[in-house]
């Protein structure tokens, strides 16, 4: 095992000895929490038998979200002038990240005891997180950077970086990133990461919202089917999933027009929830889209089919016309009848 007496003096550990029996939920608690930089290597080198491997699928992972200005060549940070990223492609990192349950509980820890272990018999271990806009405190101090919305994430520093972090906080169910690199002191001495993080968090919170243009499973119009039945050529368009964009509160969502392509060539039949095309709105340069459904099942129209019941109609109809006939004759008769009876009684008599 690479032992943390090999990284420069200064850089953050969590007395972690050689030989000692660690799981890796205890590393991943050591390394997001207090930001224990041996834990980084020990983990890397488990997973990928070295930290150049490890950089590697690193480098791939990052690739993979969308990072375009990010090179890793180590697992903890330490200072490389070949190790680099940007604030966008740590914000893509860090929402990935926010996705996976076990780091998202991590970060949102504040203190955490590494428990003895077959090297180590005390548990004296303990941390603190070095995320201070998670740490509860009601006092009145300036330097108080207690954020009571912040859900977690992981801060850094490093001589050369300054004071970063890719901070997180949920308010009304929404969730933001705020991404911080090379900060240092204000003027008084207060750390300029953790009010930028304040800052940015509150103007997101009362400016923004959320708001929903459609709903899962709403009709969005509907299209004629080539060769379907009467009853069903009237196809309802279906938005299959909610489309909800973020956007300043004063926005009118009413001015957003979206883009509707829908298959050009339907002919029945058509099974319900085939996709038949899609709704995508630009907002910001954002796109938001969505595939639309077939509402229902179309049937296929049939010719022969229509004749016959065209044919039973007429019949029907003609069915009811001799038999309104029929009872009309009859009454006729039967009025005759009774005159030609008063008039033989009349003789009779």
């Amino acid at each position: 095992m690479r032992l943390f007496s090999q990284y420069q003096f200064g850089y953050s550990n969590a007395n972690i000895q050689v030989g000692e029996e660690l799981t890796i939920n205890q590393l991943l608690h050591v390394l997001l929490i207090p930001s224990a930089n041996e834990a980084g290597t020990i983990i890397a080198e488990h997973i990928a038998g070295s930290v150049e491997s490890f950089a590697s699928m690193m480098n791939t992972k990052a690739a993979e979200l969308g990072c375009l200005n990010t090179n890793f060549v180590n697992a903890n940070g330490v200072h490389n002038s070949n190790h680099y990223s940007t604030a966008y492609d740590l914000s893509l990192m860090g929402r990935y990240a926010m996705q996976n349950e076990t780091f998202r509980q991590i970060v949102g820890k504040t203190v955490y005891t590494l428990p003895a272990t077959n090297k180590y018999d005390k548990n004296d271990r303990v941390f603190g997180t070095t995320n201070t806009l998670l740490k509860k405190d009601t006092s009145d101090r300036v330097d108080n950077y207690y954020y009571e919305y912040t859900t977690g994430a992981k801060t850094g520093y490093t001589n050369p970086a300054k004071s970063c972090i890719v901070a997180t906080a949920m308010k009304d169910g929404i969730e933001y990133i705020v991404t911080i690199l090379g900060a240092g002191t204000t003027g008084n001495g207060l750390s300029a990461r953790n009010l930028d993080c304040i800052s940015l968090f509150n103007y997101a919170f009362e400016n923004y919202t959320v708001k929903t243009l459609n709903e899962a499973n709403s009709v969005l119009r509907t299209t004629k089917v080539n060769k379907a039945s009467s009853s069903t050529k009237n196809l309802n368009v279906v938005v299959e999933d909610e489309i909800s964009v973020l956007i300043k509160n004063d926005f009118d969502t009413m001015t957003i027009t979206p883009t509707v392509q829908i298959n050009t060539d339907l002919t029945a039949p058509i099974s319900q929830n085939t996709v038949i095309g899609k709704i995508t709105y630009n907002v910001d340069g954002n796109e938001y889209s969505s595939n639309l459904l077939a509402g229902f099942d179309v049937i296929e129209s049939n010719g022969f089919n229509t004749f016959l019941t065209v044919c039973s109609v007429i019949l029907v109809l003609f069915l009811l016309y001799r038999l309104l006939n029929l009872n009309s004759s009859s009454k006729k008769r039967k009025r005759k009848k009774r005159k030609y009876n008063r008039r033989n009684d009349y003789l009779y008599r």
